[in-house]
C-alpha cells in the first residue's frame, strides 16, 4: 500500500474526528473540560473506555508478544477483571460521596496537603511516561510506513501526531473525549475483527476451524507455573488486579470519565460492563497474535527476520497487515491503529492538564481569586505545555528504542503507581494520619528500592540473588506495601469522621 494512500486515509479520518469535536465542544467551560458537566451517559463512557484502555500498544504489542509469552498476558487480563470490581464498589462510591473533581483531593482531606501533592505528582509522572510509551509505538509505525518515504524526520511526525490530539481536546476536554473515544473505539474494534477474518481466510480457517486451531495451539498456553519467572501466574494475576486498581481507579485520566456520569450507580454499571468487554477484546487480540505468528513462521524470510531481531515483535502486525493482506487490511489497520492510539493519548493530555490545574494551581480552592477567563487561559497554557513534555518523552524513547512497549509500560506502572497504591490504601484501611515532609520521603524511597531490586535480579547472571527469582507485576504490590509501611511508621492515631 502506498504511503500517499495511507496519508490520505489518516487525513480523512482526522477531518471526521474534528467534526465530532466541533459538535461536542460548543459552549464548553472549565466544568465541561474537567468533568463533562457530570452529564455523560454511562454506556457511552464504558464503550469509549475500551479504546482508551487498550491504546496502540495493545493493538500491536499484545499480538506481537504471543510468540514469546504465548497467552501469558491473559493472566494479567484476568487480574484486571477483578480489579475493576474493586474500583466499582470501593473507589467510585468514595469519589462520588466526596463530590471530587480531582480524585487526589481525597488524599488532602484524608491525609493532608503533603500526601495530596505527592499523590498528584506521582500521577503526573506515571501518566506522562505511560502516555509517551503508548504514543511512541503508533508514531513509530506512521514514521516507518508513511513518513520515511517522504523524508520527514521523526520529530516532525511526533509533533504532528501530538498537535492533532491537542487540537481536538483543546476546548471540550472530557465532554469531547467521551464522544471521540466512542467514535474511535468503533473503528478500532472493527479493524481488529476484520484483521482476524482476513488472516483466517489466508490461512484457510473457517470459524470452527479457527476455534479448534487456537484451542490446540502451543501459543495458547495461559498458565506460567515457573515460580522464578516474572510472569508466574500468581504474580501476573494478583499484579493485574492491582495494576487495574491503580492505573484505572487511582488514575485521574480514567476516573475523570467515570465521575462525569450522573450518579455513582451509572458509573458502576459503566465499570462492570467495561470489565467483561475488556476480557473478550483482549482475548481477541491474543487470538490475532496466534494467527500472525502462524503466518510469519510459514514465511521463511519473515521467520528469519524475527529470529535475528531485524523484525521486532511490535512490528509484526503492521508488517503483515500493510504488506501481505491487501489494501483493505492495510487501510483498516491504519484506521484501527489511530483509533486505538488517540483515545489513550487524548485522555492523558486532558487528565494531566486537569490534575495540574486543580491539584497544583488550586482551581477548585475557594481562596482562588482568578476569574473564569483567567482560569481558561491558564488551562490552555498548561494543555500546550504538557503537549511539549509528551513530545520530549517520544524523542527520548526514540533515542533508546527499548523493549516491547507493553512490557515497558507494565514495568513503569509497577514503579510509579506504587506510592499511589500505598497512599490510597493507607487512607482507606487505617484511621491514622500523617503530616509533614516525611510523607514525601515515605513515597519516594519505595519506588527506588523496587527499581533496584528488579534491576539487580534481572542482571544477576549467576542466579544466586533470591535463587534466580525474577520480579513481575507483583513488584507493584511490594512497592505499595513499602509505601504503606513507611506511612504507618510516621503516622499517628486520629479519629476519622469522613
Amino acid at each position: 500500500m502506498s504511503s500517499g494512500l495511507i496519508l490520505l486515509c489518516v487525513a480523512i479520518y482526522t477531518v471526521v474526528l474534528f467534526g465530532v469535536t466541533y459538535l461536542t465542544s460548543r459552549g464548553a467551560s472549565n466544568e465541561t473540560y474537567f468533568i463533562g458537566n457530570r452529564s455523560s451517559r454511562w454506556y457511552l463512557v464504558a464503550y469509549g473506555m475500551i479504546g482508551a484502555s487498550l491504546s496502540g500498544v495493545t493493538f500491536m504489542s499484545v499480538p506481537g508478544d504471543v510468540g514469546k509469552s504465548n497467552f501469558g498476558y491473559f493472566q494479567t487480563v484476568l487480574g484486571y477483571f477483578f480489579g475493576y470490581f474493586i474500583i466499582a464498589y470501593i473507589l467510585l462510591p468514595l469519589y462520588y460521596r466526596m463530590n471530587l473533581t480531582s480524585i487526589y483531593t481525597y488524599l488532602e482531606k484524608r491525609l493532608g496537603i503533603h500526601a495530596y501533592k505527592t499523590g498528584a505528582f506521582f500521577f503526573l509522572l506515571s501518566r506522562i511516561l505511560g502516555a509517551g510509551c503508548r504514543m511512541f509505538i503508533v508514531v513509530l509505525v506512521l514514521q516507518k510506513f508513511v513518513f520515511d518515504s517522504f523524508d520527514v524526520p521523526f520529530i516532525v511526525t511526533a509533533a504532528i501526531f501530538i498537535a492533532l490530539i491537542l487540537g481536538y481536546t483543546f476546548k471540550g476536554g472530557v465532554k469531547t473525549i467521551v464522544w471521540t473515544d466512542a467514535f474511535q473505539t468503533t473503528f478500532m474494534l472493527f479493524s481488529l475483527v476484520l484483521s482476524v477474518i482476513l488472516i483466517s481466510n489466508v490461512l484457510s480457517f473457517d470459524f470452527a476451524g479457527l476455534f479448534k486451531h487456537i484451542s490446540e495451539s502451543s501459543y495458547a498456553t495461559v498458565i506460567n507455573d515457573d515460580w522464578k519467572s516474572g510472569s508466574f501466574f500468581p504474580k501476573a494475576f494478583f499484579g493485574g488486579i492491582f495494576i487495574a486498581v491503580t492505573m484505572s481507579g487511582m488514575d485521574q485520566e480514567m476516573m475523570q470519565k467515570n465521575i462525569s456520569c450522573k450518579t455513582v450507580g451509572e458509573a458502576q454499571k459503566n465499570m462492570i460492563t467495561f470489565s467483561f468487554v475488556m476480557v473478550l477484546v483482549n482475548l481477541l487480540f491474543l487470538t490475532l497474535g496466534v494467527l500472525l505468528w502462524d503466518f510469519a513462521m510459514a514465511n521463511p524470510q519473515m521467520a528469519a527476520a524475527l529470529n535475528d531481531k531485524t523484525l521486532l515483535t511490535d512490528e509484526l502486525f503492521p508488517t503483515i497487515a500493510l504488506n501481505h493482506l491487501g489494501i483493505v487490511s492495510a487501510l483498516f489497520f491504519i484506521i484501527g491503529l489511530i483509533s486505538a492510539a488517540f483515545p489513550s493519548a487524548d485522555g492523558a493530555l486532558t487528565a494531566l492538564t486537569a490534575s495540574f490545574c486543580i491539584d497544583f494551581l488550586g482551581f477548585n480552592n475557594s481562596s482562588n481569586q482568578k476569574t473564569e477567563a483567567e482560569k481558561v487561559r491558564i488551562r490552555k497554557i498548561t494543555h500546550i505545555t504538557f503537549s511539549v513534555l509528551l513530545l520530549g518523552v517520544l524523542m527520548i524513547l526514540k533515542a533508546v528504542n527499548g523493549p516491547a512497549i507493553i512490557s515497558l509500560i507494565l514495568f513503569l506502572a509497577t514503579i510509579t503507581y506504587g506510592p499511589l497504591l500505598g497512599l490510597f490504601a493507607f487512607g482507606i484501611l487505617t484511621k491514622r494520619t500523617v503530616n509533614g515532609w516525611a510523607v514525601v520521603l515515605a513515597c519516594i524511597l519505595p519506588p527506588v528500592i523496587c527499581f533496584c531490586l528488579r534491576t539487580y535480579a534481572k542482571n544477576d547472571v549467576t542466579g544466586t540473588f533470591l535463587g534466580g527469582y525474577q520480579f513481575g507485576n507483583e513488584l507493584l504490590l511490594l512497592n505499595g506495601l513499602f509505601t504503606f509501611l513507611g506511612l504507618f511508621l510516621i503516622s499517628k492515631k486520629k479519629s476519622i469522621t469522613n
